[in-house]
């Protein structure tokens, strides 16, 4: 797979596969934009190469409509705000409008094009959208390692038609994931809370061939025992003592568990977690989950975490810094941990 180190930049136009897809609030405001600011080292690069850049990306899921709230001001001005230069925002992702402007660019220009997704063939992987995509540039790359797992036309069709390769972000998300499953100081502790177990158990299993621990959440074990799931490992899964119940349900883990996940933490050398381990939207009932978090700093074990609600609750606990990776993917790096093959990533090779 090349990288950025394989390209020469200079005056060419550079179509860069971002992962904008942000939280929004009702007004349009951007709730976190972690995985706008992890992109912006590539972009960084890009400009100072001499590259004309053309960035694009989804954002939510419009299903191939025009959705007004959907569209990208917000990101282009939180763009804007983290590179301190003017970006243009196109009306639309293909046509010659864009393409005119394109060709007309200058090194170090932006242009961000408009949500991927307001046309259905992105999501289909047409060939023809890809195609138009691919005419406006004369380089892909690939910064967008929370949308690998999609076949999707931006995605897996682009690098049939451009020379292709990985931008940093994406380069750094495989290099320190593949090193987690290949390389982890022992001992190691996986941490796998939120719900949806069916999605969890092919991580569980293949993460429980080198971890030492494997911790569960509340949720994850009740699913567990419902659907009679059969695990490899069983004698490597930690379940909670305990929990916070409201009206017959678990909504957090109580003290007991917290003090049992943080003596097993305290022995780790490499933590990997992914999901919340309580009903981390209602703030009684984050307590667990907060704990956690803070046993696996205090911990000093080289530490990892990723999906889209951890991520987003170790940003509001402002302790992102302390984490020695946070991963922009959820089902990508999911799929990436249980063995799976992502089409995004073999599209580049």
């Amino acid at each position: 797979m090349k990288t950025l180190k394989d390209f020469e930049f200079k005056n060419k136009r550079v179509l860069v596969r971002c992962d904008f897809n942000v939280p929004l609030d009702e007004q349009g405001n951007i709730l976190d934009d972690f995985r706008i600011k992890m992109t912006i080292p590539t972009i960084e690069y890009l400009i100072k190469k001499g590259a004309k850049l053309l960035l694009m990306s989804h954002l939510d899921r419009p299903r191939g409509k025009v959705v007004e709230s959907l569209r990208f001001t917000p990101v282009q001005n939180r763009l804007t705000e983290y590179l301190d230069v003017s970006i243009v925002k196109a009306r639309d992702s293909i046509g010659k409008e864009i393409e005119k402007w394109a060709k007309g660019m200058q090194p170090g220009e932006i242009l961000l094009l408009e949500n991927l997704r307001f046309h259905i063939e992105e999501e289909k992987n047409d060939k023809n959208f890809a195609k138009e995509l691919s005419k406006l540039a004369d380089i892909y790359i690939n910064d967008a390692f929370g949308a690998c797992h999609r076949a999707h036309a931006s995605i897996v069709g682009i690098p049939k038609y451009l020379p292709s390769g990985a931008g940093l972000l994406l380069e750094k998300e495989i290099r320190i994931l593949k090193d987690l499953m290949e390389r982890p100081k022992k001992s190691m502790i996986a941490i796998i809370g939120g719900k949806k177990v069916e999605t969890k158990v092919k991580l569980i299993d293949k993460i429980s061939e080198i971890a030492d621990w494997v911790l569960i959440g509340g949720l994850i074990k009740k699913e567990i025992k419902e659907k009679k799931i059969n695990l490899r490992f069983p004698q490597k899964i930690v379940e909670p003592l305990d929990a916070l119940n409201e009206k017959g349900e678990d909504f957090d883990i109580g003290p007991k568990t917290i003090d049992l996940f943080k003596e097993k933490i305290s022995l780790a050398k490499t933590i990997f977690w992914n999901g919340p381990l309580g009903k981390i939207e209602e703030t009684e009932f984050s307590e667990g989950t907060a704990e956690i978090a803070k046993a696996i700093i205090k911990s000093k074990a080289f530490s990892v975490a990723g999906g889209g609600e951890t991520v987003e609750f170790i940003n509001k606990l402002g302790m992102a810094e302390k984490f020695n990776h946070l991963s922009t993917g959820g089902g990508a790096m999911l799929a990436f941990l249980s063995g799976e093959k992502l089409p995004g990533l073999e599209a580049l090779k």
